[in-house]
């Protein structure tokens, strides 16, 4: 019988992906990311180590939602006072100050539940509202989601 292969920490290769996340649906590009950060696409995934990609998403203002999904999305949070329960849409969001916490709570929400794995696979997240990014140094690899299907886009 064999054994399972597992992978040590010096063993990793960790790479640096690129996407653009203009005009793209949100919950498909999530999905994508989610699989990337976690390594799930790598033949040797380990499942309690974290041997994923490092993702940059810009563009992040710009992602779209289907159906009515951009005005009837509601996000809640509690302040811990009584009566404390707040929500916001998430056209709301978008057009507020920080547009990219759409996409990060939707990333967020795909990974394992609240645990020190997930919080750092999701550190190796990177999320910019604008197409400006500062890790050009790693010269990540170019990924174009919207090419990859139809059902990528809004209305494709």
């Amino acid at each position: 019988m064999k054994t399972t292969k597992f992978l040590k920490t010096a063993e990793i290769e960790k790479k640096w992906i690129l996407i653009d996340a203009e005009g793209v649906v949100t919950g498909r590009l999530a999905t994508f990311v989610a699989m990337r950060l976690r390594g799930k696409h790598l033949p040797n995934y380990t499942p309690h180590m974290d041997h994923g990609d490092n993702v940059i998403i810009i563009n992040a203002e710009k992602v779209a939602f289907t159906g009515k999904k951009r005005t009837d999305k509601v996000y809640y949070w509690h302040t811990g006072y009584p009566g404390g329960l707040k929500e916001r849409t998430a056209d709301k969001i978008l057009d507020g100050r920080f547009p990219e916490r759409v996409f990060k709570k939707a990333v967020q929400r795909m990974l394992p539940k609240e645990s020190p794995l997930a919080r750092k696979q999701l550190s190796n997240l990177k999320i910019y509202a604008g197409s400006e990014h500062p890790h050009s140094a790693q010269n990540p690899e170019v990924i174009d989601f919207k090419s990859m299907s139809s059902k990528n886009t809004k209305g494709g």
